[in-house]
């Protein structure tokens, strides 16, 4: 009865349940996986919980199968039904790895076909002094010290302040079996070594309560972590400019925040882009990159994310924005530049009265003195452009002055006419073509943003 007590303060604590939720229980035959199977039929009564297993079967052992049959008639006896799922492991690289990421993904995929609003696993506080030791061991930060979470999305673990001795005591006192899997025993894998030899020495030579004392610190890191993550989303919120799958944010400010809440920014803020790849040494990495003075010229990519610096402004991208497609621009006439959700218009007036305009993305031209078809292409290394009042410029230094970002400089369009720039789209006119008194037509060219498409009825 403690020990059902201490799962019920734990599944209250971390409102891993609320009551009335089917859970997916993964069940592998293991001593943990059986008592949490059996805890929870206990409680699903009270709880009003629908219980389903799934096994994953793994295949790296010739005698798997077995365990699937075990798990099978373990259900038959508790009236809980069970699905065995057969997996393949990769056998590149971390064959743990490999095996937790075949065998999650197995879960979610049960889960979503049953409709589970829970799926449940059975770590103990022992795997939480184990992780602990072995990102120690390994050498990791802060949230590696954190170790496994009781919640994280809908995978829920509600044995994570339960002892591995005190659950197999209560399956003898409920009279049930579990499997051995030899290959916790082996000691080529650092978890097992830790189990095995390490927590047992410092169990018998330094403290009886050793596992107990590290689960409880990982508890207090990651209380500690969580109110890092929740400073770091405030700011993140506060700074960010999200849009054009990418995130903006303001470089001097992010420099101002302390050091670890600016690496957590950057984490939150790959994460928001969708990043896949674990972000926790990658975000110290990228900070200490994009804080350096000067900071980086060109763009780099770290954890699948592009970061680029651009003056004040720092973007985190999954991809570069597509850039600017050459095309001609009939007069009178309109392109559409969907690469740049923007449109080009170009328009004939009489010149008489004809008011200019003072508008960046408007501008006007004597038609007499142009071509009937203009280009519109993106800029080109060398580009010079002779504006009014003035010497020929680098297109470069003109969108540099302009404040224009690194990654939007090749989607400004440059029209063109015989080879001469006339203007760079809501930036700079040049000095061609200029309307005056004399001027009987004027060619006004306009820059708008697509209409979004309307969503369909």
């Amino acid at each position: 009865m403690a020990l059902l007590g201490a799962v019920e303060r734990t599944l209250r604590r971390h409102v891993m349940l609320a009551g009335g939720e089917t859970v997916l229980v993964a069940v592998s035959g293991g001593a943990d996986s059986v008592a949490l199977l059996h805890l929870l039929r206990t409680l699903a009564p009270a709880w009003r919980l629908a219980l389903h297993v799934l096994h994953v079967d793994h295949q790296l052992r010739p005698d798997s199968a077995a365990d699937a049959r075990f798990v099978r008639d373990l259900g038959a006896r508790l009236g809980v039904p069970v699905e065995v799922a057969t997996v393949e492991v990769a056998t590149r690289g971390s064959l743990e790895a490999a095996a937790r990421q075949a065998r999650y993904a197995a879960l979610d995929a049960c889960a979503d076909r049953i409709g589970a609003d829970r799926i449940a696993v059975g770590h103990t506080a022992d795997d939480q002094a184990e992780t602990v030791l072995m990102r120690l061991i390994e050498g990791t930060g802060a949230r590696g010290l954190a170790g496994i979470p009781p919640v994280r999305g809908r995978v829920i673990r509600p044995l994570l302040e339960c002892g591995r001795a005190a659950l197999v005591e209560e399956l003898g006192r409920a009279g049930l079996p579990w499997v051995e899997d030899e290959t916790n025993r082996d000691p080529k894998f650092l978890r097992n070594r830790i189990r095995h030899e390490l927590l047992p020495l410092l169990a018998g030579s330094y403290s009886p309560g050793i596992a107990g004392a590290l689960a409880r610190a990982a508890a207090r890191v990651r209380e500690a972590v969580e109110a890092l993550e929740r400073v770091a989303a405030r700011e993140l919120e506060r700074l960010s400019v999200v849009g054009d799958g990418a995130v903006t944010l303001p470089l001097g400010e992010l420099r101002a925040l302390p050091r670890q809440v600016a690496a957590e920014v950057l984490r939150q803020a790959a994460g928001r882009l969708g990043s896949k790849a674990p972000l926790r040494a990658w975000a110290h990495r990228g900070l200490r990159r994009v804080l350096v003075e000067p900071a980086p010229r060109r763009p780099f990519r770290l954890g699948g994310v592009t970061l680029e610096v651009s003056g004040p402004r720092l973007r985190l991208a999954l991809a570069a924005l597509p850039g600017l497609v050459s095309r001609d621009l009939a007069v009178p006439g309109r392109v559409e530049l969907h690469e740049i959700g923007r449109a080009l218009e170009a328009t004939l007036t009489e010149g008489a009265r004809y008011a200019i305009p003072h508008e960046a993305e408007r501008v006007a031209f004597d038609a007499d003195q142009l071509p009937r078809t203009l280009t519109i292409r993106p800029r080109r290394p060398g580009d010079r452009l002779e504006p009014f009042g003035g010497c020929s410029r680098k297109v470069k230094d003109l969108l540099i002055d302009a404040k224009v970002p690194r990654w939007e400089r090749g989607r400004v369009p440059v029209v063109e006419a015989a080879g001469k720039i006339l203007w760079l789209g809501g930036v700079r006119r040049g000095a061609a073509a200029p309307v005056t008194a004399r001027t009987r037509r004027v060619l006004e060219l306009a820059l708008s943003p697509l209409a979004e498409p309307r969503a369909a009825r």
